[in-house]
Formats: structure tokens, sequence, C-alpha cells
């Protein structure tokens, strides 16, 4: 991730999203909508589409931008490859990397 737009580092509360440094196994439907590190996007671009698209808040969705670019990916979401699609189609259109496992 591009640290050209990086935020000024604050203390933040302790975050509520769940740090995964690897990829979660599926289990019978779940999947994981996995959000990957890349020299492209801003850690601004990465916090505005988590808080559009997945409805994260704004420290949930600084914490995730902080994992990706520290440990390279985060689970964004898990649920079921049919609803997952969506999120990933409209990430991929914002031109975030995002796999599906």
């Amino acid at each position: 991730m591009r640290c050209a737009d990086t935020i000024v580092a604050q203390e933040l509360p302790e975050p509520e999203v769940a740090e995964k440094e690897e990829t979660a196994v599926a289990s019978g439907n779940q999947n994981s909508l996995v959000l990957w590190n890349d020299d492209y996007n801003t850690f601004d671009h990465v916090i505005n589409c988590m808080v559009k698209y997945l409805k994260k808040t704004m420290a949930e969705a600084e914490e995730i931008a902080h994992i990706v670019h520290n440990k390279g990916k985060c689970v964004i979401m898990e649920g079921n490859k049919t609803d997952l699609v969506e999120y990933y189609n409209i990430l991929k259109l914002e031109g975030l990397t995002v796999t599906i496992e």
C-alpha cells in the first residue's frame, strides 16, 4: 500500500476487527474475502472503500488498512461465496486487490 497519503499515527481504541494472519480455512459454505497489500492503493482509498461498501466504522477501516499494510493481507468479510462475490466485484472495480478463499 502506498504511504503517500498515510494517516497520522494516533492511539486507537482496541480494534473491533479480528486480526487474522493466516487465511481462514473454508468450512462448509464459509469463505473469506481477503484484502491484499499492493503498491497502488493509498490508505485513504482503502479506508474509504471499507466504510462505503462494507459499512465498517472509521476505526475498523483504519485497522484493516494497517493490518493489510503490515501483514500483507486481512480477512475483511466471511460468509458463503455467493454473498461475497458482490463485494469482491465492487472492491475489484475500485482497484483493490481481493480474493475469495
